[in-house]
């Protein structure tokens, strides 16, 4: 899979809100009233990972949650990664 143009990047995250990049990925933290609800939240974002066969970093401190999307066998971002995150965002 290639990955996509700085670009196309750009274009892709002018469409998430709150999506940064930071280096070969595309990074977010969301921030919850409490630890269950963080908990739940990545609970979510693991079944749908699984469906999608994309596997994101996630890090949960306490009532945060931040995601490190990436595609590591293009070394970089795909549209793999963009897909996910809409999938993410509409979980929220």
């Amino acid at each position: 899979m290639e990955h996509l143009s700085i670009r196309e990047i750009h274009d892709r995250l002018s469409e998430l809100e709150g999506w940064e990049m930071h280096g070969n990925e595309i990074v977010k933290e969301f921030e919850f009233s409490n630890f269950k609800d963080a908990m739940e939240f990545a609970q979510k974002i693991g079944e749908e990972a699984e469906r999608e066969n994309h596997h994101p970093d996630i890090n949960i401190n306490y009532n945060k949650v931040t995601l490190r999307l990436t595609t590591h066998d293009a070394d970089g971002l795909t549209y793999k990664d963009f897909k996910l995150a809409k999938i993410i965002e509409q979980l929220v």
